[in-house]
């Protein structure tokens, strides 16, 4: 009876084992004929490197002595024989099946678990003799400065107390070079160092040299006509090296980025016309230090197109389209713009479904005329299909958790497809402030009128340690630390501590905020706080405020929410000048403010971060006088409505904002103090000093704001890009302010005279222009302003300059 021995190793070998040299000479030489013999022959065929092993071959087995009568299993010492034995496709009572040995082989070794397996016949015996793979016991870095070792073990397949194999290594090196080209470092190495232990273990070292970070040198663009080079890398993410970006990132290589410039781009031009633009190529050429990249677009910008015939097309019943006419925006003669076009579909798309049209398709269709260079537009409506959401994907969250993301959702699972509250979903994850970019994708589902939706999220930091000084104008010269998490374990809950000494003002305090409270509709949270103010430059004395608030709030619906406030509060005025106004005085010692408060807001931003369209508006009623020793209900309604201008300068940065705001303060059968009034000057009405403008006391040797119960302000404010780089965080403004302040409670002196007041209710204007500036240490706001309409008492101030920093 011939004997079959059959062995592999990985990568895949077999070897012939003959038993002489005759045999192996004529297998060399005459291997077409002794393949028909192969079933005589012991052994296997040689063969190329990386081929798969050939197919076993027996010869027929006559009755029993074909039969397996015991598998027996040798080498093993971790894995059990039974484990080997379900993966084998064979099994005792069975014929030696070379084929199906054959396949026994291969299934053993594509589970991972094995270096080496050798199956062959002794007698009516298989013998499976297996040599495990290594277990790794440890896994380690050297090298990495960077990319800390838990940012790093987090990209490898390869864990510790589980089976290594080389290339399993060998992937996991790529994922570290791929990660550190992520951060704009291609010059990285790293060199799996594999440490042989006892018990057939291994230690795992990847030695890492991060190398310099890979900077863009140059961004060259071929085939523009229409722009210039310069205005075209202000549209892109991607900068060119410059000194002034050595705390920006923007500056670094980046594939993804490349292809989002790419988009930019054709955003761009469709913006302004080029409806047959196409990026034609992106290259990005490494220098031969490998430490900067040379990156050119080649473009293709075709005609500019104006405007045609623009119409809507409907093939619903019961929708009439004039009705629809007033959102669009963009019309005939105008230059072709593609942003319009998309924000022109949206609006007829939400209004429809408005109206009741659940499931509806708005497509522009556009139909070019190459030789009058003109487009004619039609919104064609016509009745999609019935989609339903499926189910609802989160993907890139490593530390939020899902729940977080899903209640931000304005649709659940069952929901009718609606492509706006997608849109709003989106928006309202970016709010959150969690994530670096945020994509909700629409994807077929298990059926036709299914669809999944697949949230994508890149998170960002969200804890921030503060550690700085700078300088106000109101408080000095300030030193601030901190410490929040936005984000409390994935939770959203928003906790912080801070504290800030500065000249003329110190304050700690404390925070929580959970936004869904017990998992429920329902933000709760609680404040703990000190401040000290020193107010001897407007009213000769100082205050202290210590105390505490507790908070509920309520969202009605996606854009109405209330809040509720309970706050209890020791105050105290002290240190009064000699010769202060009886206004000041009369205030002396410590008074308990016990109020209840609500806040009414109707939110209709298009983002609650950075809103550049839309409206807030807001009512907010305190009551003081349940318990302590205030008497009052203070009213205050205020608004901004947000005036994009983007189609006029194109340029989203181009806005207008308009808000107002008015209050008024009455009394419940007690004197107010003066830190319940309202002040004007600072912040509500540039050009003035902060309480520099309304009610003024004459005392012996000073003259002190006092405040006022009534007060109203109007601002008007125009915000724009600065023509120099985008990415140096620039912007300007222009503005005028307008507010008035008065109305106080008349008292008289110890002879019975009405104490001297200046109380007038004459506007105040003031009017300048400011520069903010987001820098990697915090944001820096400086004003010039005039006051244009003033009143001889008033305290005015040119200049205001605010900063911060932080690292």
């Amino acid at each position: 009876m011939g004997r079959l021995s059959a062995r592999c190793q990985c990568p895949w070998r077999t070897r012939l084992l003959i038993r002489n040299r005759a045999a192996l000479l004529a297998t060399a030489c005459l291997l077409p004929l002794v393949l028909s013999a192969a079933a005589q022959a012991q052994g296997t065929v040689p063969r190329a490197q990386g081929q798969q092993p050939p197919a076993v071959r027996l010869r027929p087995a006559n009755g029993n002595e074909g039969a397996i009568a015991t598998i027996r299993i040798e080498g093993n010492q971790r894995i059990e024989e039974g484990t080997i034995r379900s993966y084998m496709l064979v099994q005792p009572g069975d014929s030696f099946d070379p084929d199906r040995i054959d396949r026994s082989l291969k299934t053993l070794f594509a589970t991972g678990l094995f270096q080496d397996v050798t199956l062959r016949r002794d007698g009516s015996a298989l013998v499976v003799r297996v040599q495990e793979n290594p277990i790794v016991n440890r896994i380690a870095f050297e090298g990495n400065r960077k990319q800390n070792d838990e940012a790093l073990r987090a990209e490898l397949q390869l864990r510790a107390r589980a089976v290594f194999t080389p290339q399993m290594a060998q992937a996991d090196r790529q994922r570290i070079l791929d990660s550190y080209a992520k951060r704009g470092r291609f010059a990285a190495t790293v060199e799996p160092k594999v440490i042989r232990l006892d018990q057939n273990r291994v230690d795992v070292v990847f030695e890492v040299n991060e190398g310099e970070t890979t900077l863009v040198s140059r961004i060259n663009m071929v085939g523009n006509r229409a722009f210039s080079e310069n205005r075209l890398r202000e549209i892109i993410n991607s900068r060119e090296q410059a000194f002034y970006r050595l705390l920006s990132s923007s500056d670094q290589y980046d594939p993804e980025k490349i292809n989002f410039d790419k988009e930019l781009l054709r955003r761009f031009y469709l913006k302004n016309g080029y409806a047959d633009f196409e990026v034609r190529d992106a290259t990005a050429e490494l220098s031969p230090d490998r430490r900067a990249f040379f990156v050119t677009f080649t473009l293709n910008e075709g005609e500019r197109y104006d405007v045609g015939e623009v119409s809507i097309d409907s093939k619903l019943r019961n929708l009439n389209t004039d009705e629809l006419k007033p959102l669009l925006e963009i019309g005939t003669g105008d230059t072709y713009d593609g942003d319009l076009v998309e924000r022109t579909t949206q609006a007829i798309q939400d209004a429809v479904q408005n109206r009741g049209f659940a499931f509806v398709e708005v497509r522009p269709r556009i139909a070019r005329d190459r030789a009058k260079k003109t487009v004619d537009l039609v919104f064609d409506i016509t009745e999609g299909p019935r989609v339903f959401v499926e189910r609802i994907d989160i993907s890139g969250n490593t530390r939020t958790k899902d729940k977080v993301i899903r209640r931000e959702f304005r649709l659940a699972e069952g929901d009718a497809f609606n492509a706006a509250t997608v849109r709003r979903s989106r928006q309202r994850l970016q709010d959150l402030g969690y994530f670096n970019s945020v994509q909700v994708v629409a994807a077929p589902g298990s059926t036709p009128d299914r669809a999944s939706l697949n949230a994508v999220v890149d998170e960002k930091a969200t804890g921030e340690l503060t550690l700085g000084g700078g300088f106000s104008t109101d408080a000095g010269a300030l030193v601030n630390v901190g410490l929040r998490e936005r984000n409390l374990i994935g939770t959203g809950i928003d906790a912080s501590i801070n504290g800030v000494l500065a000249q003329r003002r110190s304050q700690i305090d404390l925070s929580i905020t959970d936004p869904y409270f017990l998992d429920r509709n329902l933000v709760a949270g609680f404040d703990l706080f000190h401040v000290r103010n020193d107010n001897q430059d407007i009213a000769a004395y100082n205050e202290r405020r210590t105390g505490g608030a507790i908070r509920v709030g309520y969202e009605y619906n996606e854009r109405l929410r209330q809040a509720l406030t309970y706050t209890l509060v020791d105050r105290n005025i002290f240190n009064v000048q000699d010769g202060a106004s009886l206004y000041v005085t009369n205030q002396q010692g410590s008074s308990l403010l016990s109020q209840v408060g609500q806040t009414l807001a109707l939110d209709y931003r298009d983002s609650r971060t950075e809103p550049r369209e839309g409206f807030l508006l807001r009512l907010g009623t305190d009551v003081a006088g349940l318990g302590g020793t205030a008497r009052y209900v203070r009213t205050k309604i205020d608004g901004t409505y947000y005036i994009p201008l983007e189609r006029y300068f194109g340029d989203s940065e181009w806005n207008i904002a308009v808000s107002a705001g008015a209050g008024y303060l009455a009394t419940l059968g007690r004197e107010e103090r003066i830190i319940d009034r309202f002040f004007l000057g600072g912040d509500n009405l540039r050009g003035f000093q902060s309480g520099g403008a309304g009610p003024q006391a004459v005392g012996q040797n000073t003259v002190d704001s006092i405040g006022g119960r009534m007060i109203y302000t109007q601002s008007t404010e125009l915000r724009f890009p600065l023509p120099i780089s985008a990415d140096l965080g620039l912007t300007g403004r222009a503005f005028v302010d307008v507010g008035s302040l008065s109305d106080v409670t008349r008292i008289r002196d110890a002879n019975g005279q009405t104490v001297q007041v200046t109380d007038d209710a004459t506007p105040r204007v003031g009017a300048g222009v400011g520069v903010s500036w987001k820098t990697p240490f915090g944001l820096i706001n400086v004003d010039i302003a005039q006051a244009l309409v003033k009143r001889p008492f008033d305290q005015t101030q040119v200049f205001r300059f605010g900063f911060g920093t932080r690292f």
